[in-house]
């Protein structure tokens, strides 16, 4: 009876053994016993380090092409080896070194993206930047070889877009986030570099690269405003930009510079509306002009233009009477003024009608800003992230090569 127990017992444990080798792997190590793991889940297994090994004689041999290879069917055939990781860390490395610069930025994003427990994360976070700017700052014939300038610039704001969502709270994040902005200025796409400067205000009010993307946010309207954009709002914008600029940085470097701004902004409002008004009042649209005379005195008091609005005001009163003058020179109703502005900003370029005061009629062309102050900092001639700093070549299985964070990440002054 014991026997036949015994027997059965044997045989179950023979089928148990034989059906798990049929499904599983069996995994060897230096000192260990032989033990079953579930299909993709080995800790080590014996190809992937002897590909390990290969790669490292590569490296060793001065064969990059075959050690790339090499850490690169680690990281397909067993990605959750042990050594997968490092893998593809080193592999990143040897990418960027012999110039596959968009390549090793895309395998860093796989290790930050894959593998977020490893501890070359921050490392590979760094590199991304540090590859990004290097496209943003455009150095094609040096280094890119046959990419286009502005394929040069989609590439960064891809790197530093993999950035922000693969480490939306890293070191690296906001300036990566700012440096889409500039790529997109650089692009001549304004408005989507608005929108990403805006998400660095929005995201990271509290870095100082937030500073420079309020400020950029303000020079862009500006810029619009001074080419004679057809958007209406490029003025107002600007000077809200500007003002929330000095509300919330009141001591950055670049508060006079964005008064400066806001006085060139304010003095383009004048002459336009102080231009205006001469115009109607060449027409003899007296109260149009009036309107306008008096926009000159609110916007800047004190000013030339507004003390010579006064002057003609007074003149006109005496010319025409108080009474022709009337509503003009009464508060005008919000309603009506924005119509009135819209009319004057609309009319088209044909001959001025006689009729009543105020009708609509072609505005003069608007006088051009001689100067601009310079924009705020723009991506340096060379990265501010560290230089990468290859480790010699060596048979470990690890493969702790970067050097560690020392550049700050906020932009160049």
């Amino acid at each position: 009876m014991d026997f036949l127990i015994r027997a059965a017992l044997l045989c179950t444990a023979v089928t148990l053994i034989f059906s798990k080798s049929a499904t599983a792997s069996v995994v060897f190590q230096p000192g260990k016993k032989a033990k079953f793991v579930a299909p993709g889940e080995e800790q080590v297994s014996e190809t992937a380090l002897e590909l390990y090994n290969t790669a490292q004689s590569a490296e060793k041999e001065g064969n990059l092409k075959r050690a790339i290879n090499a850490y690169a069917n680690i990281v397909r055939h067993h990605p959750k080896d042990a050594l997968a990781p490092s893998a593809l860390y080193r592999g990143a490395q040897l990418q960027e070194q012999t110039h596959g610069y968009f390549v090793a930025a895309d395998s860093y994003r796989l290790l930050v993206e894959k593998y977020p427990g490893s501890p070359h994360f921050d490392e590979a976070i760094e590199a991304q930047f540090r590859i990004g700017e290097m496209y943003l700052a455009g150095k094609k014939k040096k280094l890119l070889g046959v990419v286009a300038y502005g394929n040069s610039l989609d590439r960064a704001v891809t790197i530093f877009a993999n950035i922000v969502r693969s480490a939306p709270h890293g070191k690296y994040t906001a300036r990566a986030q700012f440096d889409i902005g500039l790529a997109r200025e650089k692009q001549n796409v304004p408005e989507m570099a608005v929108e990403a400067y805006q998400a660095v205000v929005n995201k990271f009010p509290n870095e100082p690269v937030a500073a420079d993307a309020q400020y950029q946010i303000g020079y862009i309207w500006l810029m619009a405003a001074r080419k004679g954009t057809t958007d209406a709002a490029a003025t107002t914008n600007a000077k809200t930009a500007f003002q929330d600029f000095l509300l919330h940085y009141p001591h950055s470097e670049k508060a006079s510079q964005a008064r400066a701004n806001l006085e060139l902004l304010e003095h383009k409002e004048t002459t336009s509306s102080y231009q205006v008004a001469k115009f109607y009042d060449k027409q003899k649209y007296y109260r149009a002009a009036v309107i306008y005379y008096n926009e000159v005195i609110r916007q800047q008091p004190g000013s030339t233009e507004s003390n010579l609005a006064k002057k003609r005001i007074d003149q006109l009163r005496a010319k025409v009477g108080e009474a022709t003058l009337q509503a003009a020179l009464a508060p005008p109703q919000a309603g009506k003024k924005k119509g009135e502005a819209h009319g004057a900003r609309t009319a088209g370029t044909g001959s001025a009608k006689p009729g009543e005061a105020n009708n609509e009629a072609p505005l003069p062309a608007a006088d051009s800003d001689g100067s601009l102050p310079p924009p705020a900092s723009l991506a340096p001639d060379i990265t501010t992230a560290p230089d990468h700093l290859f480790a010699p070549t060596s048979t470990s299985t690890s493969s702790d090569t970067s050097s560690s964070p020392a550049a700050s990440a906020s932009p160049a002054p």
